[in-house]
């Protein structure tokens, strides 16, 4: 029963070993692979129809005006320079707002780099659409079919009317007159953080009484670089109403065409990278139409909202406002943007996935004692001695199962000798016995089963959560979501040749595997010679599995291990049990000698 008890074990262990190396060095390079031919096919049609479909233009319908593309024919910098400007300059953001079309189109984010060395430059969010990586904010108003109002477009050039550069301190106040009667105005607030106000208004100066549709829209021109990892949602997402949370991948979209969720009046919508997001808000309590869309002709793909319809009296203004999320997605500051302003769900921005009820209390306990002891590293330490202590009832139940066991092996031996041919019997004597001195034969899994969640809940932490992206923690680990950059393949930087990323095998992958085989070591070895040699093996495989999983996991383990070591060692002294580990030790290199003895 003994060595059944380690077959459960086996199981739970070499299962999640399957499943992550299959997605690992299976699932995740064709995956890769399929993107790019996708990539390299849609890029090829969309070629194609872009010389005989139009350009997507307003129209005014119960949807939002689709974003019509540029060829991209400048670079950044030229097509930042191609249009009057109004700078953007906060705590958090530099960028600037766009006269031609009144658009949100350059924002860089000031506390967040593109590597952890802070000299590098700092990230882009947000970019002009005639230049590459387009990706902008973009708001306006539609009229009823058949309309003839000459309303702003894409191209309209708007007046600065009041402010200078957009601050805290000082919104700005955009301004267009159609020269019939009408002048639009659009103004701009910004926080100190990474959230927009954008009112806009409209003058009717004729003797008309009008309606008019506000809307908002979010484009990106083509499919951005992503994780691709299927743990995590990159792409158009929003929460709406009851519905909830909604995704929608690139893909999809792409292949299965425009989403339409039903009519709203609570929720947002916008796109998401794996840590920051462009996020259209609504006024919370105003009904509005949410969309997501696909155009071929101009690869954009865009997520828009067509607010409900706001009279203007002859001789009168009306305005309507909605918010704009665009930067990191920091929980704490989405949490307080959901008290604050009424954003529903917000913290949704981010991907904790379906076991989110382990995932956001792991971050939160991670958060609250980074703010303690001000390292991430030595956070997730202690709260893995706190998960430990947490779950010590069970783990202590289970050694002290697994140290009875060990005690009543000659017992059991003996009920096998007396049943040699009747296994029936066998394990009728054996329950018995179990009953008897009250151990329980599974117990041993206890402590495997007890760490996959916790582990999976981390490795989503540290994979998702932009507080953990370039977080040190000591030493040569600057970022706790990468791996371990050294390698014993050259001699942890001794030698100047960077190995493939199969051979980086670090330091702490090192550590993790050796507390895994001190940890099995602690047991006798199963008296089968396949499962003997599965053991042996087994801390070798997951050493160089986890090598490529982000330091911080990798760091987790290792203590994990060492606790698991400490804690069955005290419990097993304290049963009376002996303690294998030397002896399993010292047999290793006995077998080694006896080999060696024989070959000569």
């Amino acid at each position: 029963m003994f060595s059944e008890n380690r077959n459960t074990i086996l199981a739970i262990v070499l299962s999640l070993a399957v499943l992550l190396g299959w997605q690992y060095f299976v699932a995740q390079p064709q995956l890769e692979q399929q993107q790019a031919e996708l990539q390299a096919q849609q890029e090829a049609k969309a070629q194609a129809e872009a010389s005989s479909a139009p350009t997507p233009t307003a129209s005014a319908n119960t949807t939002a005006p689709a974003s019509n593309g540029a060829a991209v024919n400048l670079t950044r910098e030229q097509a930042l320079a191609n249009s009057g400007r109004v700078t953007i300059d906060t705590p958090s953001l530099e960028g600037s707002l766009n006269l031609t079309g009144a658009r949100l189109d350059d924002l860089r984010l000031k506390d967040y780099h593109e590597t952890v060395d802070k000299s590098s430059p700092t990230i882009v969010l947000l970019s002009p659409k005639s230049g590459p990586g387009a990706y902008y904010a973009d708001y306006g108003w539609v009229a009823d079919p058949g309309s003839s109002l000459s309303l702003p477009t894409p191209d309209t050039v708007w007046s600065l009317d009041s402010g200078g550069d957009l601050t805290p301190a000082s919104p700005v106040t955009l301004s267009y007159d159609n020269g019939e009667g009408l002048v639009f105005k659009r103004t701009f607030s910004v926080d100190a953080n990474y959230m927009f106000t954008v009112e806009q208004s409209v003058e009717n100066n004729t003797d008309t009484d009008l309606t008019l549709y506000p809307y908002g829209l979010i484009a990106r021109q083509g499919e951005p670089k992503t994780a691709g990892f299927y743990i995590l949602h990159e792409g158009l997402l929003g929460v709406f109403g009851e519905e909830g949370l909604m995704e929608v991948d690139y893909s999809d979209l792409k292949e299965d065409g425009p989403v339409r969720p039903a009519e709203v009046n609570q929720g947002w919508l916008g796109i998401t990278d794996k840590y920051w997001a462009t996020t259209l808000i609504p006024t919370p309590g105003s009904s509005f139409q949410p969309g997501f869309s696909y155009s071929a002709g101009s690869q954009n793909y865009q997520a828009d909202f067509l607010g409900e319809g706001v009279t203007v009296s002859a001789g009168g203004t009306s305005n309507t406002s909605s918010h704009l999320f665009a930067g990191a997605k920091e929980k704490r500051l989405l949490d307080s943007y959901e008290d604050t302003i009424g954003v529903s769900k917000f913290n949704l921005l981010i991907d904790w996935g379906w076991f989110y009820f382990l995932t956001k209390p792991m971050f939160t306990a991670i958060d609250w004692l980074y703010h303690q002891v001000g390292n991430f590293g030595v956070a997730i330490l202690l709260v893995t001695v706190a998960v430990k202590l947490v779950f010590f009832p069970l783990a202590n139940k289970s050694y002290v199962s697994m140290s009875k066991m060990k005690l009543v092996q000659p017992q059991m031996a003996e009920i096998r000798e007396r049943n040699p041919n009747d296994r029936q019997k066998q394990q009728q004597e054996l329950m018995e016995l179990y009953k008897k001195e009250k151990i329980n034969p599974l117990a041993g899994c206890l402590p495997v089963v007890i760490q996959i969640p916790v582990f999976f809940s981390l490795y989503k932490v540290l994979f998702v959560t932009i507080e953990m992206r370039h977080a040190p923690f000591f030493g040569w680990i600057q970022d706790l979501s990468a791996p371990d950059p050294t390698t014993i393949f050259n001699l942890f930087g001794l030698i100047p040749w960077d190995p493939p990323q199969l051979l980086m095998l670090g330091v702490w992958p090192l550590i993790m595997g050796l507390t895994m085989f001190l940890q099995m070591k602690m047991n006798p070895a199963p008296p089968d010679p396949t499962q003997q040699m599965i053991f042996t093996w087994m801390p070798v495989v997951f050493t160089f599995m986890l090598a490529s999983f982000p330091a911080g996991l990798v760091i987790y383990w290792a203590w994990n291990n060492s606790l698991s070591i400490t804690q069955q060692y005290v419990i097993m002294r304290r049963q009376g049990v002996k303690v294998e580990l030397w002896d399993n030790l010292s047999s290793i290199f006995k077998r080694k000698k006896a080999v060696s003895e024989d070959k000569s």
